[in-house]
């Protein structure tokens, strides 16, 4: 019998708002890095480009050492600010 295993890979997405445009571009490869709040996690796109919302302990980032390294799939702008979508795979 013979076994064949796939790793199957999955992408979580994820969105950042930042505060003024030309910070980031798409296809950029860049570093998040994860900060602990009382009750959750929030993460920061290196060297404070974009923050992202709150997230609960189920719903963390997979980091190694609290880093993460993402792809810049989306920047957009809409009457709320810029917001960026980083691509990551968990």
């Amino acid at each position: 019998m013979t076994w064949n295993l796939k790793r199957v890979i999955q992408m979580r997405q994820m969105e950042f708002k930042m505060e003024r445009p030309g910070l980031t571009k798409v296809g950029e490869h860049l570093s998040v890095t994860e900060s602990k709040l009382p009750t959750s996690y929030y993460y920061t796109i290196e060297h404070a480009i974009a923050m992202s919302g709150n997230y609960a302990v189920g719903e963390r980032l997979k980091t190694v050492d609290g880093i993460a390294q993402g792809t810049v799939v989306d920047v957009k702008e809409t009457e709320k600010g810029f917001f960026v979508t980083m691509e990551f795979d968990e």
